[in-house]
Parts: structure tokens; sequence; C-alpha cells
């Protein structure tokens, strides 16, 4: 008999990060009242990028719902570099402050490098110091990037086990591509990083039990694309304009296709990008923990 093909499970985002907000929140409630203050994050943004402030919006809200502390930095496009790497300078000598995020990208102009550089890794939520980067590479504890964590969170919620799986990265950024491969490599994964100069792309994603597409390119991946069964956690979010001239959000993966051959699939919106945020209020409770640890 030929295989049955069945639509693929979603991966419900949106509900697995409530779940992890939740948990955040009574732990960030619990260390508050050991400690006397509310955990503290810091959010820098530089000039007026739309798709930025949306999302600073929205992690100021799920900041404050999860009992912490939200700080707001508004800055002007055209601040000099030495005002930038002051302000963090001074985040980073505020003591009720625990976590430090700036939000990328900067405006032309300004080194995103160098600043970066200028936060406390122990503030690092992000995960994108060198010292965060280099912990992550050696498996020493440490703060890991947002969106890789949560990609690996919905892995382990679609197949519980990544134990042996064979895991494709599509896309080698610092930001996701690259510290999503050494987290899924932490789980026992065998691990492919592929690009856009990799041969046979197609080829390449068909072996994977678990697909990460994170190219920034819209609907990329196609149904054929994919391993009959495969889970797929799709990075990638980019607005495209439709026939009726109406704009709506798409992911890396060309959804339709790939959710007729997968096995388990993440919706855009409400896969990744939630997950991000939650990671994030994760990280800083850590790092709040971490920090008094020292103290």
């Amino acid at each position: 008999m030929p295989e049955v093909i069945t639509p693929a499970r979603l991966i419900d985002g949106k509900a697995i990060a409530e779940d992890l907000r939740q948990q955040v929140g009574i732990s960030a409630a619990d260390f508050a009242a050991a400690v006397g203050r509310k955990t503290g994050l810091a959010v820098v943004l530089v000039g007026d990028n739309p798709a930025s402030q949306v999302y600073v919006r929205s992690k100021i809200k799920a900041t404050e719902a999860a009992n912490m502390r939200s700080v707001h930095h508004v800055l002007p496009t055209d601040i000099s570099q030495r005002a930038l790497e002051a302000l963090i300078g001074n985040l980073n000598a505020d003591e009720s402050i625990d976590g430090i995020l700036l939000q990328l990208p900067l405006p032309v102009g300004l080194d995103a490098d160098a600043a970066i550089a200028r936060i406390d890794p122990a503030k690092d939520v992000d995960g994108l110091t060198e010292v965060s980067a280099g912990r992550l590479a050696l498996g020493r504890p440490g703060l890991r990037p947002c969106t890789p964590r949560g990609c690996v969170l919905l892995a382990q919620h679609a197949l519980s086990n990544l134990t042996g799986a064979h895991c494709v990265i599509v896309g080698r950024s610092i930001l996701v591509g690259k510290p999503a491969a050494q987290l899924f490599l932490e789980q026992n994964c065998t691990v492919t990083i592929a690009h856009s100069r990799s041969r046979d792309l197609a080829a390449i994603c068909r072996s994977a039990d678990i697909l990460v597409p994170a190219v920034g390119r819209p609907e990329m991946v196609r149904g054929s694309w994919i391993k009959p069964g495969a889970t797929v956690i799709d990075v990638g979010i980019n607005r495209i304009t439709a026939e009726n001239g109406q704009g709506r959000l798409v992911g890396d993966v060309a959804f339709a296709e790939a959710a007729l051959v997968a096995g388990a699939i993440t919706p855009v919106p409400g896969g990744v990008g939630p997950m991000t945020i939650a990671c994030l209020l994760a990280n800083t409770l850590e790092a709040a923990r971490a920090r008094r640890s020292m103290q």
C-alpha cells in the first residue's frame, strides 16, 4: 500500500511560551520576595525601526506580566557610539538591572559588535557577547541566545527525546544558525549546517529529522524538501504583499506544502516568535539568580 500522508501536527508556540512565562513569573515573584526587589530587565532601542518598536513593546508587556521590572531606553537615531556605550556601562553598574538587551539592528553608522562587547556577560540575556558564545562553544554554563534556545524547546515538545536525530539548520548566522547548531548538539543530535552555497540544498533538507530554516527568505523551503514525518521549526518571519495588496507574515517554509509532509511544524506567526520572548524572560531570571549567588 502507498504511504498515507496526513497533515502535520501544529507546534503551538504561543501555548508553550505561555506555560514558560507563567513558570518564570512564579519564580520571579519568589525571587522578589527573597531579595526585596524585582528582577530588572533593561531594553535599549536606538532609532525608530517600526518592527523593532513593536517587538520591544511586546517584550516590555511580557516582562511586567512575569513579575519583573522593565526599564526601557529609547535613543535617537543620531546618538553617538560613545553615548550608546556609556549608557550600557551605566546599566552594567546598576545593581537593580539583571539583564541588558540591545535591540538589533542598530541604525547605520553605529557599531553593533562594539556595543555588544560593552555588555557585562553576567547581564547578557541575549547571549551575544564573546564570553557567552565561548561558554556555549565549550559546553559551559551560561546565558544562551533566546531564539535558538526556543527552537530546541519547541523540538523537545514535539519529539520529547532528541538523541540521535539528524538536525539540519539552514542558515549560519551568529544570531541563530551557529548557536542553534551547538544547542542541538548538546541534545545529542547529529547536526548539519546548510547555507546559500551548500550544494543540493533540497537534498540536505530532505535528510533532516528536524529541519530549522533560518535564512529570512519567504517560503524558500518547499514541501518537496521535507522528509515525510520530519519536525519543522520555522525561524523565518517575512512580510510579503498578497495579490489583494494586503501584507501578511510568512516563514522561510512554504507552510501549506510542508504541512502535508511534515510530522510536526511551527506556524508563522505563533511559533518561534513567542518562544524568543519567553526565553528572554527565563534568561533574565537565570541572570538574576546567578548574580545573587556571586554577591
